[in-house]
């Protein structure tokens, strides 16, 4: 099955349509949508990183959970708009990661998002997320600048 996601660098971009289902009577995208559309391009993003939660969860590994989500409204999306959804590693760590996310309508930042995902086990424990997996987010942190250099 074809991804509909792709990395670019370190950005994950998945495309979406505003259908009129995600709109109320006038037309602009219902605010909770954002996170359904958020939810939907971190589950593409672990798809096309080749991480598989199902077969993880099957064998009594683990799988990500949400354990915060703070959004930011900027502007309204609209019946018939084509968004991007961006997404980045901000921080990777042992058992949790921090996602940015932004809904872009070609410039227009309509939502920015800071969504941590912590790995859990089937039980709901938190537990360290595989190894494999840690690179995999970390391929998508931005690189850090260079520490200035002190005083000649």
């Amino acid at each position: 099955m074809p991804q509909s996601g792709v990395i670019d660098g370190k950005v994950h971009r998945y495309p979406l349509r505003v259908f009129y289902e995600d709109t109320d009577a006038g037309g602009v995208v219902y605010h909770a949508n954002y996170l359904r559309w958020f939810e939907r391009a971190r589950s593409d993003l672990l798809d096309v990183l080749g991480i598989d939660q199902r077969a993880s969860l099957e064998a009594g590994t683990g799988l990500y959970t949400v354990a915060e989500a703070n959004l930011r409204y900027l502007s309204p999306a609209r019946l018939g708009d084509t968004i991007i959804i961006e997404t980045w590693a901000e921080i990777t760590g042992r058992v949790a990661s921090v996602l940015r996310q932004v809904a872009l309508r070609g410039d227009v930042r309509l939502c920015e998002a800071a969504v941590k995902v912590a790995f859990i086990s089937p039980e709901g424990r938190p537990r360290r997320q595989p190894e494999a997996w840690q690179q995999a987010f970390a391929t998508l942190e931005p690189i850090a600048a260079p520490a200035p250099e002190g005083p000649e």
